[in-house]
């Protein structure tokens, strides 16, 4: 009698998915629990748990509804145990991403900072901007002259570029203070010279002729881009909280 009843348990066990409202899919959710844990791990103890409480049809005797009620308040137990686990799962992840986040966010950081577009006073600031510089930094000139079409809008727009790229260094000099002034006419400013590690990689000359009549910054940090001249925007700092949002 007793091998019949057990294996009418299995057999209920065992069967598909088909308990309806929030007990059945509580009792469900249990059947799935187990089959999902490895049995030989399981301890029989909770095994015989699982299996009491998601077979709520089966009729019990005395002993048993009482044995069912202690079950019921150890699965209790158990449920929260394995939500708050799931909770601190979470967190981890959580703060696994703030770790890549910022481990990232250093290795795009590496090297001088600067957020300010430099004035260069003569050709002698000018080498040494250029040719002391940490070799992974870029160095962006800027050769102007005041009263030139474009130079104005320019320096604004390469202002704005140095606050959200301050790992590359903007600097700008007056054409009449590189001491080869004769080299930088009106007719080629604004210019625009681009170094890496004392090698010239770009050199621009009558740049604005590159946009419109009338140009800003993200029109300059498109013009650059298009030369892979501008590194990755630099990353927002991040706090210790938790809020920040999930990444894909």
């Amino acid at each position: 009698m007793e091998e019949n009843a057990n294996t009418s348990l299995e057999e209920d066990f065992e069967g598909q998915a088909t308990h309806t409202g929030p007990k059945g899919v509580i009792n469900d959710w249990r059947k799935f629990k187990l089959e999902s844990e490895d049995g030989d791990s399981l301890p029989l103890s909770k095994k015989e748990m699982l299996r009491q409480m998601s077979s709520p049809h089966r009729s019990f005797s005395r002993d048993d509804k009482d044995t069912r009620e202690r079950f019921c308040r150890k699965m209790s137990m158990q449920e929260y145990e394995l939500i708050h686990a799931a909770q601190e799962d979470e967190s981890c992840l959580q703060q696994y991403r703030k770790r890549c986040m910022q481990d990232m966010h250093q290795r795009l950081s590496f090297g001088p900072k600067f957020g300010f577009v430099c004035e260069l006073q003569n050709g002698e600031q000018f080498l040494e901007a250029v040719e002391k510089e940490h070799k992974t930094t870029t160095v962006i000139v800027h050769i102007y002259e005041d009263g030139v079409k474009g130079c104005e809008a320019l320096n604004s727009s390469l202002a704005c570029l140095a606050a959200e790229y301050p790992t590359v260094k903007f600097c700008k000099i007056k054409a009449s203070s590189t001491g080869a002034g004769d080299r930088f006419s009106s007719e080629v400013l604004p210019s625009l010279l681009v170094y890496k590690a004392g090698e010239l990689l770009s050199n621009f000359i009558s740049v604005s002729e590159q946009f419109g009549e009338e140009f800003f910054a993200v029109d300059v940090e498109a013009f650059l881009n298009e030369y892979g001249l501008l590194p990755e925007r630099e990353l927002p700092a991040l706090g210790n909280g938790t809020d920040e949002p999930d990444v894909e």
